[in-house]
């Protein structure tokens, strides 16, 4: 059956700032305390989606989340007025008041993990919402999530949003940053590459958190009823090197899979696994970059293989859409056009400025969560969400409006951030009168 692969990306929200949250996450913590530009960031994450759009492949908007997350707080036992609540809280329980205004939702590789309709015994998409239980600040995006999937995805006989795995350390979950789909086309069957970095029962001595567990890639497997699963381990290298996801150092379109040497704890017998998957539906290629061409602090200052790697309408080789600091770094540059330059399966290499999400540890690919739909599955999305030069352009407008061109982290104690970032989210994108916490008071 003919399909695409669509994007649903995150709109970066207007407390985008650099509070240093995220344990493993080496650009999080390099630009901690660091003053963000909220407004050039949301602008950078509209013109990259209008590129994918102009290129001709559908794209959509997930709205931010509400933030600073008010019932969060009053949850911990604040009370008052919101912007009582919010003063108290940077006060008294400043750390829970920084993940409370986090505006890290706009990382929709960490959405969900998606499984299209040719893969599912059912024959919907299914979806389901990563709980991101080993960081506070994102273990709050779920139900949210929950809810955009719901408004975007809204017709139940082809779509099934599932609620995220129950928030416990066995199964924590981060999305579609550990998974990669290959097939041979998009509405064809495909094998479900699901990459996982610690057991949850046994113990775990890195030095930074392996995120995703066996377990909570299994349950997932099982709840989509998906077809041809390979579960195969992350690299405790790379883990300790700073791969907080897969997608640091790997990334897949159709039939290839573009990797680092480290990426997989037994590379070999991940691509023997693929291949026993595949085996009647499609050959896989294999873009395997050592480590003495590309050390992997290179891989990851990069973010080489955090790039988009997508089928543009009308060509028959991949693009690969990577960050500009991958043109900037002499050795990943070098990596990028070598392999545009072959006779390979990836045949361009551009480049896009995301650098307000890059200086967090998000590059092209964090931003994005794909989905594969099939001409029906298309139609019966919410077009309202969908970009078209009309909402780039309006939601332009409204970034300038809304949204300060400066924001240090000690500015997210300031109350005037909650009418701003309400003012903001109201009426937005179509989605009703009570689509966010505040709306329902």
């Amino acid at each position: 059956m003919k399909a695409v692969e669509a994007n649903a990306d995150g709109l970066i929200g207007p407390t985008h700032s650099y509070a240093g949250l995220s344990p493993g996450n080496l650009a999080s913590s390099l630009n901690r305390g660091e003053a963000s530009n909220p407004r050039a960031a949301v602008l950078q994450g509209l013109d990259k989606m209008k590129r994918l759009a102009d290129l001709g492949l559908p794209q959509f908007v997930l709205p931010p989340h509400e933030r600073p997350d008010i019932p969060f707080l009053r949850s911990l036992g604040f009370s008052g007025s919101d912007k009582v609540v919010l003063e108290r809280a940077w006060r008294q329980a400043p750390a829970f008041a920084a993940a409370a205004c986090s505006a890290s939702p706009m990382w929709a590789a960490n959405a969900a993990t998606v499984t299209p309709s040719a893969d599912a015994a059912d024959g919907r998409v299914h979806f389901t919402p990563a709980n991101l239980h080993t960081n506070l600040h994102r273990s709050l995006e779920h139900a949210q999530t929950r809810r955009a999937l719901d408004a975007l995805f809204p017709d139940a006989a082809k779509f099934a949003v599932h609620d995220a795995l129950p928030a416990v350390s066995h199964l924590a979950d981060e999305g579609a940053a550990n998974h990669v789909r290959l097939c041979a086309e998009h509405g064809q069957k495909g094998v479900n590459l699901l990459v996982w970095g610690r057991d949850a029962f046994e113990a775990w001595d890195g030095p930074f958190p392996a995120r995703q567990t066996r377990q909570a890639s299994e349950a997932i497997v099982r709840r989509h009823e998906a077809g041809r699963p390979v579960l195969a381990q992350q690299s405790r290298t790379a883990i300790a090197g700073g791969t907080f996801h897969n997608d640091v150092v790997c990334v897949g379109a159709l039939d290839t899979l573009f990797f680092h040497e480290l990426a997989f704890e037994d590379p070999d017998a991940t691509k023997a696994a693929i291949r026993r998957a595949a085996d009647g539906l499609f050959e896989p290629q294999f873009i395997e970059v050592s480590d003495a061409d590309l050390p992997l602090a290179d891989a990851i200052s990069s973010y080489l293989f955090n790039s988009m790697l997508i089928q543009v309408p009308g060509e028959d080789r991949l693009t690969l859409i990577c960050p500009t600091e991958t043109r900037d770094n002499p050795r990943s540059h070098a990596v990028a056009q070598a392999i545009a330059g072959s006779n390979g399966p990836i045949g361009k290499v551009e480049y896009v400025d995301v650098r307000q999400s890059m200086r967090n540890g998000g590059g092209p690919a964090c931003l994005r969560l794909r989905v594969v739909l099939t001409e029906d599955e298309l139609a019966a999305t919410n077009s309202e969400m969908r970009l078209t030069d009309g909402l780039h352009g309006a939601l332009s407008i409204w970034a300038m409006r809304w949204y300060r061109d400066r924001l240090a982290p000690a500015d997210l104690a300031d109350p005037a951030l909650l009418d701003e970032t309400r003012g903001a989210l109201t009426g937005f994108l179509g989605l009703g009168s009570d689509f966010y916490p505040f709306q329902r008071v």
